[in-house]
């Protein structure tokens, strides 16, 4: 549990607005607040610092006002509403590439439980901008676009996105700990797509931002734009501008066989 000030910290940091009670209102007004504020980023994977799962992640997104990935952001989001009276589970998941599914515990989200069990994920780049019914296997409608949750033959749960699966979720919690080696091999393997890209991106009311490398693109309704930033001053400045937090040092940019490699955000 957070302490008070943490927590106040924590709804600054995000704009949220202290909930009266645990409830889906909240539920659905904090990971909004979440979402459309902490950027979807893996900079410290380039900038060879730790990356945290624990209480210590609070110390990046909320004081520093980072992001990060799915390890960081979920969890970090769930010490948060724990603090406000919500009951979280840890779920582990695959997430679908185009040669199949990936490995177990390749993905992290929440199940929030209320009246009804519901999905909450802050940390895929796709994922919705407001819970899911964990329990429905109807078209959710989104902000973000049209889920669907479909069960499979092994119990577990595919996440669709406009019909397309995004991944898949285990229905049975698990612990933070239990993210460890597959936090190694997303740090240390080649194949890795946290290493094989550098992106920060971050939803917008409308749209959506984002830099990788000293490529920014933005979406704003049906307006889109794309722009090569001119020197390393200017990607810093990016930063700040775009996504509220400065850098001392530009992360190293990576480098696949082929060229720079990039990781769909949108």
């Amino acid at each position: 549990m957070l302490d008070q000030t943490l927590v106040d910290e924590y709804l600054k940091r995000i704009g949220a607005t202290k909930p009266t009670r645990a409830d889906i209102h909240a539920l659905r007004h904090l990971q909004e607040r979440q979402i459309l504020s902490v950027p979807f980023e893996n900079l410290d994977y380039h900038l060879d610092e730790p990356i945290y799962m624990d209480e210590r992640v609070l110390e990046k997104i909320v004081r520093r006002r980072r992001g990060g990935g799915c390890y960081e952001v979920n969890p970090a989001l769930a010490f948060l509403l724990r603090s406000l009276g919500f009951t979280v589970d840890i779920l582990p998941g695959r997430v679908y590439r185009p040669d199949g599914l990936g490995p177990l515990l390749g993905h992290l989200a929440l199940r929030v439980e209320l009246d009804e069990p519901w999905l909450v994920d802050t940390g895929f780049g796709r994922n919705s901008r407001h819970p899911l019914r964990l329990d429905s296997r109807e078209v959710q409608r989104d902000p973000h676009g049209e889920y669907q949750l479909v069960p499979t033959d092994s119990g577990a749960i595919d996440v669709l996105l406009n019909g397309k699966p995004l991944y898949q979720i285990e229905q049975q919690p698990v612990g933070i700990e239990d993210f460890g080696p597959s936090l190694w091999w997303y740090r240390t393997a080649p194949d890795s797509s946290f290493l094989q890209a550098l992106f920060c991106s971050v939803r917008t009311e409308n749209g959506l931002v984002t830099l990788k490398g000293n490529h920014l693109s933005r979406v704003d309704g049906e307006e889109r734009s794309k722009e090569v930033l001119p020197d390393d001053a200017a990607v810093l400045e990016a930063y700040k501008k775009y996504f509220g937090f400065g850098l001392d040092k530009l992360p190293k940019e990576p480098v696949v066989e082929g060229g720079t490699a990039g990781v769909r955000t949108s």
